[in-house]
């Protein structure tokens, strides 16, 4: 499966400058992931302190002059730069140079209220943002679908060069190297790139999140006890990353327990699609002695009664996963609450906070939310491994 792709002369230049490609394409959109996330913060600031023009008064003796502003603006954003981490440098540094070209600052600044200009300016910079992630992931799509290809193309001509010297033949074999083929290389390709993802985005995020959860801690565990076992998480760091990896490791495991059963069902139920699909093929070529109707019958039956048990094992599956990404949703903003109605943070911070908390818990529960992928490719696995065994083994 993977010797045939990754240590072939032949196809070492698609195996390992592509898998480049493919990573950098990855670091550009989790880098730009970044940008959007720093362009939260600002955009709903400005959402939370609009300038409503018969509130605000013509005049105000007491404001800021442009430049002490810009020079503030300026130096905050700088302090944020220089506490990114490496991978962040680059996306805060594209995002600083895209508000410079409309606000003339690093940063957008703290200010009493904003007008509808820096609406459409921040409008302005998610557009530069989003349009390049926008072509940057068709791209990557594009590509990691012909590499999939050339993954499964490589796979199928070293198969077929032994399976052509066997005398003897396991079932399914024309299924296992023209479907099993392509559906193992996309998926492993597809999951290999998710988790790539997921652990850049982790190196990317939860720095982002660990500083942000400072605001967080004191706000949500004041009230408590000093007695309380809770208090003592009052002075915890990166509260928020905590909350994001046991909430997904908890996820991780009850998804493990609830779907025990589907690698299997999922491999025997492949089993009898192949002989369903064998007796169609033959029956082609002779219809006389194949596609009798009492063999169609119980070939159909078995395969009825592998779909009725999948459907069920997945039916509680779904119901869990289901339910679990539901109730995700509201985590964070619970915790958020405390500090929010304090008055610790602002919406801008909140979306961020948000944002930031679900790349982080998405990250964390990559397995989980592919779970079914993953299951899919365990029965395939095993099939192909099963039709190695058997045009590899030496008579």
């Amino acid at each position: 499966m993977f010797h045939s792709f990754f240590l072939s002369k032949k196809w070492a230049l698609w195996a390992y400058f592509g898998l480049f490609l493919l990573l950098f394409f990855l670091y550009l959109q989790t880098s730009l992931s970044v940008a959007i996330n720093e362009w939260y913060k600002d955009f709903y600031n400005v959402l939370q302190k609009p300038k409503i023009e018969s509130l605000v008064p013509t005049k105000d003796s007491n404001q800021t002059s442009e430049a002490e502003f810009r020079k503030e603006a300026d130096a905050l954003a700088e302090e944020n730069l220089n506490k990114a981490n490496f991978l962040n440098k680059s996306s805060l540094y594209y995002y600083q140079f895209l508000v410079k070209q409309f606000f003339d600052a690093k940063g957008i600044g703290v200010k009493e209220y904003y007008d509808i200009k820096d609406f459409y300016f921040l409008i302005a910079v998610f557009l530069c943002i989003a349009i390049p992630y926008v072509i940057i992931a068709t791209i990557n799509i594009y590509f990691a679908s012909v590499y999939a290809f050339k993954w499964r193309e490589a796979m199928t001509f070293k198969y077929l060069k032994f399976w052509k010297k066997r005398d003897n033949n396991i079932e399914g074999s024309s299924q296992r190297i023209q479907e099993d083929t392509y559906n193992f290389s996309k998926i492993v390709e597809s999951l290999g790139l998710s988790f790539i993802k997921a652990l850049m985005v982790l190196i990317a995020f939860i720095p982002i999140l660990w500083n942000l959860s400072d605001k967080i801690s004191q706000s949500l565990f004041k009230e408590f006890d000093p007695n309380s076992l809770f208090y003592i998480l009052k002075d915890i760091e990166g509260l928020l990353v905590y909350v994001a990896f046991f909430i997904s490791l908890g996820g991780l495991i009850i998804s493990w327990f609830v779907g025990i059963k589907l690698p299997g069902l999922e491999y025997n139920n492949q089993k009898a699609e192949a002989a369903f699909r064998k007796e169609l093929v033959f029956a082609e070529d002779n219809r006389k002695d194949y596609a009798k109707p009492e063999t169609m019958l119980e070939l159909f039956s078995g395969l009825k009664f592998n779909y009725k048990r999948l459907f069920l094992h997945y039916g509680y599956f779904n119901i869990w996963l289901i339910l679990f990404e539901q109730m995700i949703v509201i985590v964070p903003f619970l915790v958020m609450a405390p500090s929010l109605f304090s008055g610790i943070i602002g919406l801008g911070i909140v979306m961020q906070i948000n944002n930031a908390f679900d790349q982080v818990r998405s990250s964390f529960s990559v397995f989980i939310t592919n779970w079914t992928t993953i299951t899919q490719l365990r029965s395939i696995y095993k099939r192909l491994k099963e039709f190695e065994k058997n045009i590899y083994e030496k008579d």
